[in-house]
């Protein structure tokens, strides 16, 4: 695909498709909708293209959808707003809770440490169903030169303006047929992979593109989980990648907190795990310890205490919900006072790894 104009492409087929803020909308099912938003992008109508674009949910959403007047108000003030109130005016509800607390949920760290304990100094990476960009931002400060894709343009946009800016984005389905990507160092999917079909077929297509495989916090169908989704079990994936390497999410996040390297574990040692991770690649070696190098912002950084803290010290859940998905595997102590601000050294580690503090986004 190549760019006609600086807001659309054209693919080899001679179809042109909607590129605004230098985000390609691709995606299948949606052809009135591309279209629509690619007439007011030539007519000079940018924000009546992008109020078109960010209403568009995925599959699996059940909440409201964001107004008219809403996303108005977003494109307008994309330039002062908030994260967390980019996301309110996206009505994005329990949604963006996990995505304002992500920096510290054990899921993101469990991702993180998966990455890490098999790092290969990669110099590029493409994440599937990448969301709004946390662990594409990761790699981005780590000069690795990274893509994302996502169903939602919404999470997309979001991530262009208030995540990793400097990330290729791209619009579509994981089932539809994909652009050619690639190749690159690292392939990865965190916290997404069950909601995907099919999975064969797209397994097969993370494979294509070259690189370790990193695939963590896949629900376990054989725990009762919270989240929708098309979830497997330990020995499925296995099935799926019989080269793999598995581990238990709750290990991963562990290994992070305590810069340990997390230890492999078998299908059947699986079977009680909320959730699993697999890697596989290439020349894949043992894990080596979690030491900080992604797990860890670099040395120096400016370091927040982590908002879910309440004046007093004391852990505050956004919701009840949030609560009961994350409260048992949180890192940080359940009841423990930290700066507002701290400078990530050897004196701060302790607290960075449990995530008392943490590098949130200038604008969060």
């Amino acid at each position: 695909m190549t760019p006609d104009t600086p807001h659309s492409l054209r693919d080899a087929a001679g179809r042109r498709w909607p590129a605004p803020d230098g985000i390609p909308f691709l995606r299948a099912g949606r052809d009135a909708l591309a279209g629509e938003a690619l007439a007011r992008l030539d007519a000079g109508d940018r924000e009546g293209a992008l109020v078109l674009l960010l209403a568009d949910q995925d599959d699996w959403w059940r909440g409201p959808t964001a107004t008219p007047d809403a996303l108005r108000a977003l494109v307008r003030g994309q330039a002062r707003l908030s994260l967390r109130e980019a996301m309110a005016l996206l009505a994005w509800g329990p949604v963006a809770d996990y995505f304002a607390h992500r920096w510290s949920d054990p899921t993101f760290l469990a991702g993180l440490a998966l990455v890490e304990a098999h790092w290969t100094a990669p110099r590029s990476a493409f994440e599937l169903a990448c969301g709004i960009g946390h662990h594409l931002r990761e790699l981005a400060r780590r000069d690795v030169a990274v893509t994302g894709s996502d169903v939602v343009f919404a999470k997309l946009w979001v991530a262009r303006h208030w995540v990793c800016p400097e990330a290729t984005l791209l619009c579509l389905d994981a089932a539809q047929d994909w652009p050619a990507l690639g190749p690159f160092d690292l392939v990865a999917c965190h916290d997404a992979f069950y909601f995907l079909e099919p999975k064969r077929k797209i397994l097969a297509r993370l494979r294509g593109l070259g690189g370790l495989l990193a695939i963590s916090h896949v629900h376990n169908r054989d725990w009762p989980n919270f989240s929708a989704g098309s979830a497997l079990t330990a020995t499925e994936m296995a099935a799926l990648l019989p080269d793999a390497v598995l581990y238990d999410d709750a290990d991963l996040t562990r290994a992070l907190a305590d810069g340990d390297a997390p230890r492999p574990a078998t299908p059947a040692a699986l079977r009680s795990a909320e959730a699993f991770a697999a890697v596989a690649g290439p020349g894949l070696a043992p894990a080596h310890p979690v030491a900080g190098l992604l797990a860890l912002p670099p040395p120096g950084t400016l370091l927040r205490r982590n908002p879910l803290y309440d004046a007093e010290g004391r852990i505050a859940w956004p919701s009840e919900r949030y609560g009961r998905e994350y409260g048992a595997r949180a890192t940080y102590p359940p009841c423990a006072a930290a700066p507002d601000r701290a400078v990530l050294d050897a004196a701060t580690e302790v607290a960075a790894r449990r995530r008392e503090l943490l590098d949130l986004p200038e604008r969060w």
